[in-house]
C-alpha cells in the first residue's frame, strides 16, 4: 500500500475513523484511548450487553480496513463475563492467597486488560499496514488476557522445584494504633530488619519474617509472623513513621478512592512527544501475523513491567535485545526454576537476546549508545533520574538515533509530588486501588498479585506501538512515557468516577465472591449472582452445582484453585504449552488474519 498521509500528523491516528458495537465492559475504554490517540467517530459506540463480541474498526487517510474482534472466551467454555473469567483463568485464586481462599477482584481486570490488548492489536496492525503489510483483522479473548495475567504464577507450577517459601495465607497491609492502614516497602533487608527493630519486634520474627515479605511479588502471599501485625497495632503512626524514616524503608498509608478522585490531574495513562530530529531509517516490511518482525526493540528493564512490555513487542514479531549486567540478571535465578531458570523469569523474558554491559561504566554506557543507534525502541524502567545521570537520556541517545522510540515505564510518571517508592503495591495503596479492589464488607487492602505491574506493562506496550505508528506516520523519533500510576487510574477509573459524583465508589458487600461446594468452588456470573447466592452448594459435587444452576438459567463456572490444572482445563483446550526450559506458557493474546 502507498504510505499514509502524514503531513499534518501529530497523533497516531489522526483522519482515522473509528467504529464499535458490541457489550460495553470492554468497549468503552478502546474507544476511550482510540480517541485520545485521534481516531474520531461521528457517533457514540453502538454497545449491547446481550451482544457475545465486539467489532472495532479503524479507516481511512490511506490505511486499509483495520478490524478486531474481542470475546469473552471460547463460546463453548462457559466463560461470558468478568466474574467467571477471573475464576476459570486463576486470577481469583491468586488474587485469593493472601486471605486463603480465592477471591474475585472488585475491579474489571480481565475486561480493562482485554481492552488494552485490542488497542495493542489494533495499533500494530497499523504499524504493519504503514511498513507494507496488508490489512489484517485482530482477534482478542479476555480469556486470553487473564491466562496471560497470571503467566508468571502459572510458570511457577512446571518448576523442577518447590517455591522459595510457603504459599499461604497473609501478608500487608499492616495497621497502626490509631487505626491507620499502611503498606511497607523495602527492597533491602537490612532496612527491612532496621525498621522493625525501631518498634522493638522480636528478633525472631523480623528473622523469619523478610523471606516471604521478599517474595510477596512472586507467589501473592506474605505468611510471615503475626506479632509483626501485633508490633504495628501496639505503635503510633507517628512512630511507626519515624522507625521508617530513620532505617530507609517506606511506609504509605492507604488512600481512599474519594481522596484520590478528588486531587486527580486528569492525566493519560501515557504521553507520546515526537523529537525534533528527524529522519528514520526504513525499516523491511512485515508479514501481516507478525507486524513489528524487523524491528529490534532494546530494553534495559528490571522485574516486571519493562520486562513485559518488551516481551509482547517480541510476541508481535519484533527482535528484542535485553541489556543484562555482568554475570547476568540475577533474577534468572530466582526460585523455582525449570532446568536451571527461573520459571518466573522465562515467563517474561523467553525468546530475548540478552547482552551482558556494565552501564556504570564509560565503556559499557558506549555499548549502549552503539546499541540504540542500530534499534527502533530503547525502553527501560530505571529509577527517576538515572537514565540523564548515564548520559542515556532522549536526547543524548537521539544524537546517535533520530528516529528512535524513546519509551520510560515509570512507577509515578513526575505526575505526583512526594510519591513513595514507584513499586506495585505502594501505588496500590497510594492510588486507592486497596479499595476498589474489595468489596464494602472487606477491609481495603492491596492486592498481593502484581495489579499494576502487569497492567502499567500493558500499558507500556500501548504507548510503544503508538510512538512506532506515530513515527511511521512523520518521519520523527518519539519518546513514550507510561506509568504504575496510569495503570492504576485505568483500573480504577470506573470507581473514581462514582467517587467523583459522591456516590459510593466500593462494589457492594459479598461482590464476586464465590461460592464453596463440596469439593470446590464455583463463581456464578455477575448478572446471576444474587439468585445463585440463595441456593445451598456446599454439600453438592461442583459438577452438579453446575448443572443444577444452568437448569435455573444461571451462569456459573468452577473456580480454578491449582493453576496446574489449566493444562488440562477444558475451557482452554490447548492453549497451555511448554517452553524449551519446560516451563508452562500462555499463548499470544492476539490472532492477526
Amino acid at each position: 500500500m502507498a504510505s499514509p498521509a502524514t503531513t499534518q500528523t501529530v497523533r497516531p491516528l489522526d483522519g482515522l475513523r473509528l467504529d464499535t458495537s458490541g457489550p460495553p465492559e470492554p468497549t468503552g475504554l478502546v474507544c476511550e484511548h482510540l480517541r485520545l490517540l485521534g481516531a474520531w467517530t461521528d457517533s457514540e459506540p453502538a454497545t449491547s450487553r446481550t451482544a457475545h463480541s465486539t467489532r472495532i474498526a479503524l479507516t481511512g487517510d490511506g490505511f486499509g480496513p483495520q478490524e478486531a474482534g474481542v470475546t469473552w472466551a471460547d463460546p463453548t467454555s462457559g466463560i461470558t463475563d468478568e466474574a467467571t473469567v477471573q475464576a476459570g483463568t486463576g486470577i481469583m485464586a491468586v488474587h485469593g492467597r493472601r486471605d486463603g481462599e480465592p477471591r474475585g477482584l472488585a475491579v474489571d481486570y480481565a475486561a480493562t486488560a482485554t481492552a488494552v490488548l485490542t488497542v495493542q492489536g489494533l495499533l500494530a496492525g497499523l504499524v504493519g499496514q504503514a511498513r507494507g503489510a496488508s490489512a489484517t483483522r485482530v482477534a482478542t479473548s479476555a480469556g486470553r488476557a487473564g491466562l496471560l495475567a497470571v503467566s508468571q504464577y502459572l510458570a511457577a507450577t512446571g518448576a523442577d522445584e518447590g517455591e522459595a517459601t510457603e504459599l499461604a495465607a497473609g501478608g500487608p497491609p499492616f495497621t497502626a494504633a490509631d487505626g491507620t492502614l499502611f503498606e511497607l516497602e523495602t527492597l533491602d533487608p537490612g532496612a527491612w530488619a532496621a525498621f522493625w527493630r525501631a518498634l522493638d519486634a522480636p528478633a525472631d520474627a523480623i528473622r523469619a519474617g523478610w523471606r516471604p515479605f521478599q517474595f510477596r511479588y512472586a507467589t501473592a502471599c506474605a505468611p510471615f509472623p503475626q506479632v509483626l501485625h501485633a508490633t504495628t497495632r501496639a505503635r503510633s503512626w507517628q512512630r511507626i513513621r519515624q522507625a521508617a524514616s530513620a532505617s530507609g524503608a517506606e511506609v504509605c498509608p492507604l488512600r481512599t478512592l474519594a481522596e484520590r478522585a478528588a486531587e486527580h490531574d486528569g492525566g493519560a495513562a501515557w504521553s507520546l512527544t515526537s523529537h525534533t530530529f528527524g529522519p528514520r531509517p526504513p525499516a523491511p516490511p512485515p508479514a501481516a501475523a507478525r507486524p513489528l518482525a524487523g524491528l529490534t526493540v532494546l530494553e534495559a528493564g528490571r522485574r516486571i513491567q519493562a520486562p513485559l512490555a518488551a516481551h509482547l513487542l517480541g510476541r508481535l514479531g519484533a527482535d528484542v535485545i535485553r541489556i543484562e549486567p555482568p554475570g547476568g540478571d540475577p533474577l534468572r535465578g530466582m526460585p523455582p526454576a525449570c532446568s536451571g531458570v527461573s520459571a518466573r523469569w522465562l515467563a517474561l523474558n523467553r525468546g530475548k537476546k540478552a547482552v551482558e554491559v556494565d552501564i556504570k561504566s564509560s565503556q559499557g554506557r558506549r555499548r549502549v549508545r552503539e546499541l540504540a543507534a542500530g534499534a527502533d525502541v530503547f525502553l527501560h524502567n530505571w529509577a527517576p533520574g538515572k537514565a540523564a545521570q548515564l548520559g542515556l537520556d532522549r536526547d543524548a541517545l537521539a544524537e546517535v538515533n533520530p528516529g528512535l522510540v524513546y519509551a520510560y515505564t515509570s512507577g509515578w510518571a513526575g505526575r505526583m509530588a512526594d510519591a513513595p517508592m514507584g513499586t506495585d503495591f505502594m501505588v496500590q495503596a497510594r492510588t486507592g486501588v486497596g479499595e476498589a479492589a474489595r468489596p464494602a464488607d472487606e477491609p481495603p487492602a492491596p492486592s498481593l498479585m502484581t495489579l499494576l505491574d502487569v497492567m502499567g506493562g500493558l500499558l507500556g506496550t500501548e504507548a510503544v506501538l503508538a510512538g512506532l505508528l506515530l513515527r511511521e506516520r512523520t518521519g520523527r523519533g518519539v519518546r513514550v512515557d507510561s506509568s504504575l500510576l496510569g495503570a492504576a487510574d485505568v483500573l480504577t477509573a470506573p470507581a473514581l468516577r462514582r467517587a467523583a459524583a459522591g456516590a459510593d465508589a466500593r462494589r457492594p458487600a459479598g461482590f464476586r465472591r464465590p461460592l464453596r461446594t463440596a469439593d470446590g468452588w464455583i463463581a456464578p456470573a455477575d448478572i446471576c449472582a444474587a439468585a445463585a447466592g440463595a441456593y445451598d452448594l456446599r454439600n453438592m459435587p461442583t459438577a452438579e452445582a453446575l448443572t443444577l444452576l444452568g437448569e435455573h438459567g444461571l451462569t456459573a463456572t468452577a473456580v480454578t484453585t491449582d493453576l496446574a490444572d489449566l493444562h488440562n482445563d477444558p475451557r482452554f483446550a490447548g492453549s497451555i504449552s511448554r517452553d524449551a526450559h519446560g516451563a508452562p506458557a500462555v499463548p499470544d493474546p492476539w490472532s492477526f488474519t
